[in-house]
């Protein structure tokens, strides 16, 4: 039996040991915003020399405008000179890095629960993982924007496995695990090493994709 609330970090060989799972789903659906249509999103600015602007159409509180500003500017500096990294501000920009990096034939997978639970034991039912292979896979994050906004990135060194569950009650979910299989310049005093007893670049640091991110991953 595992927690993974309480076991943050975790190795790879872990995964194939879990039977059960105790966790807890929210519908990110309703505490999230949407994307907004393709169309729309490209006709918004989306930069710091644009920031005015953005701030007087979304009318946002000062503690909002922060976020928003930061969101911006870790956008531009975190893409900058990086071919490999994107903010998609609409499913369809998120598609279509994906499919540049990985090819046409993707799908994309997420921790989620067919309902709300708090605490509840889920059964392993079935494990995937991702196909080794030079193409990778690209992890979207959810940033804190007015409409959603994702950074995307893609990794040639982590996995992904996708667990099936199934409750007593028979409800249904699935959880996302990604695995960082190259740690080796990684702070050594950073929480995953401590927590699991480990040096960088000894084994795969493991971690639950959390529930309002994205993985693409090749067919």
């Amino acid at each position: 039996h595992v927690d993974p609330k309480r076991a943050l970090f975790f190795t790879e060989k872990d995964i194939p040991t879990w039977k059960t799972l105790t966790l807890t789903f929210h519908n990110p659906t309703t505490q999230q915003p949407p994307f907004l249509p393709r169309e729309l999103a490209d006709a918004l600015p989306f930069s710091s020399a644009h920031l005015p602007e953005i701030l007087h159409k979304f009318s946002v509180t000062p503690t909002e405008a922060r976020s928003l500003r930061a969101t911006i500017r870790e956008c531009e500096t975190r893409a900058l000179n990086e071919n490999q990294k994107s903010c998609a501000t609409s499913l369809e920009s998120m598609l279509d890095f994906s499919v540049a990096h990985l090819g046409k034939d993707v799908a994309a997978a997420s921790t989620h629960g067919a309902e709300e639970s708090n605490g509840k034991e889920y059964t392993v039912t079935s494990v995937k993982k991702s196909p080794d292979g030079a193409k990778g896979l690209v992890v979207c994050n959810r940033e804190d924007y007015p409409y959603a906004v994702f950074f995307c990135q893609r990794t040639t060194t982590a996995a992904a496995y996708q667990l099936d569950l199934t409750a007593a009650d028979g409800s249904k979910a699935e959880l996302v695990a990604v695995c960082h299989r190259e740690t080796s310049s990684w702070n050594p005093e950073s929480v995953p090493f401590k927590v699991l007893k480990v040096k960088p670049g000894e084994v795969p640091i493991c971690h639950v994709l959390p529930q309002d991110n994205v993985v693409w991953i090749p067919k």
